[in-house]
């Protein structure tokens, strides 16, 4: 690449960005969603109940969001290719430890703590990359990095059980330590994209250690009222979206079918949910519409599709919802986070993410044991799924309240706004923006 690019590429070693993602996406989500093939084992061997052996993806899924604020920091400052190797080295040598656990206790800090970290470690520099390689094509780029997980869970499922069969499960965490230490070329594909500098010199050093402490981690997005009003809607957004994923099987057994046809349901999910992550990123990328508003189309029609959970009485409509909603839902996360550089910019994106998980991770946490509880007290999991769909309406609602959602803004050919900043990293309005070159599709920071 060129040094001192005045713009993001969109192609390029981007595409290489993506496949970095994709892969990444794939071994640390895909690996999650399908780590359940363990949880039986684990229960036999230590002999606990499911919900102390539930504690390591939960502790794993907490350290993952809450990391992520300091893996943005360390990121800004000591670059994401490295943030990213070091993140793949934790992950699978998590897993390596974990294959000579003897107690529950250490599988919590093996899989727990240091895959958690390494995948935060990860995500949040490897997001932030993405988002300067593209601009037109960003969307898209996204909804194709993140359809590994969706990808992965389909083959890691069966995979896992096979592994478990035919090495058990130490010699199968062994063979995903292995899969898991390929994080690290991963990371090494992070090439960084220099940004030519609007100006002659760059930004100051803040004096105060205080100061410096809250520009690494941009604590002052936390006082503008876009990346507040945007938080509060992921939150609320979050505390919906993983509640299906906990409850869908049950709710289909409940209703009344066998176990394979409930799991069937999840493929299906699977299945919609790539078709639905690609068709998004393109739709929003070619369409007239600003992404902030495609996230909130996208996240209403999703609510909408949760409500329509208990209406499934037969098997084939259940089918049809549990389709729609995967379709539905796959655009949410990748438009998030593509909607996320129109508020703060590129330059700022990194620690917006970390904030954003740090954020959200407590709806993560939230969100299915609450759905239990309503569950115990009605006696039936629909009321959990029309929680979920309200969440999920009200946060798109909550998405309304952005400065000028409903501005009549023509978009460009190339779909985004520029903005030129000062020598000091500040806007010629004097307003903070943190973007050192572009700001897609101009949505105001106050």
């Amino acid at each position: 690449l060129a040094r001192g690019h005045s713009e993001p590429p969109d192609g390029g070693w981007g595409w290489m960005i993506v496949l970095a993602c994709f892969l990444q996406s794939a071994l640390v989500f895909g690996v999650i969603r399908s780590f359940g093939v363990f949880f039986v084992e684990f229960m036999d061997y230590f002999g606990e109940p499911a919900s102390a052996t539930s504690w390591i993806t939960s502790v794993t899924v907490a350290l993952l969001m809450f990391a992520s604020p300091l893996s943005s920091a360390l990121g800004k400052r000591y670059g994401e290719r490295p943030m990213a190797i070091l993140g793949g080295f934790l992950s699978g040598s998590g897993f390596l430890l974990a294959s000579f656990a003897t107690s529950l206790t250490q599988l919590y800090l093996c899989i727990g703590l240091l895959t958690g970290v390494g995948g935060a470690l990860i995500f949040s520099p490897s997001l932030a990359l993405l988002a300067q390689y593209f601009s037109r094509r960003r969307a898209l780029a996204n909804s194709l990095a993140f359809s590994g997980a969706g990808i992965s869970s389909l083959a890691f499922s069966p995979l896992f059980q096979f592994l478990v069969e035919t090495y058990g499960w130490r010699g199968a965490l062994l063979i995903l330590a292995g899969m898991a230490f390929h994080l690290v070329p991963c990371g090494a594909l992070l090439r960084p994209l220099d940004v030519a500098q609007s100006g002659p010199g760059e930004a100051p050093e803040p004096a105060s250690p205080r100061k410096r402490l809250a520009s690494l981690f941009e604590l002052g997005l936390l006082r503008q009222r876009p990346f507040a009003v945007f938080s509060g809607a992921g939150l609320l957004i979050t505390t919906g979206y993983f509640i299906p994923f906990a409850h869908l099987v049950p709710h289909a057994r409940e209703t009344g079918f066998d176990e394979y046809q409930a799991a069937f349901l999840v493929s299906v999910v699977g299945v919609a949910d790539i078709g639905g992550r690609v068709v998004a990123g393109w739709l929003a990328d070619c369409g007239p519409l600003r992404l902030s508003h495609n996230l909130t189309i996208w996240t209403l029609l999703t609510g909408a599709a949760l409500f329509a959970v208990p209406l499934g009485g037969s098997y084939r409509a259940l089918l049809a919802i549990s389709a729609c909603y995967g379709f539905l839902s796959s655009a949410v996360i990748p438009l998030k986070f593509s909607s996320l550089v129109e508020i703060v910019g590129t330059g700022r994106i990194m620690g917006a993410i970390g904030l954003i998980h740090l954020l959200e991770g407590t709806g993560a946490l939230a969100g299915p044991p609450m759905s239990g509880w309503i569950r115990d007290m009605t006696g039936s999991f629909s009321a959990s799924f029309l929680a979920a769909g309200s969440f999920l309406v009200v946060g798109g609602l909550v998405l309304m309240l952005l400065p000028r959602f409903f501005a009549c803004q023509a978009r460009s050919p190339e779909g985004a706004t520029r903005e030129v900043l000062d020598p000091t990293g500040l806007p010629r309005n004097g307003r903070r923006e943190g973007a050192p070159c572009e700001r897609p599709r101009g949505l105001p920071l106050a």
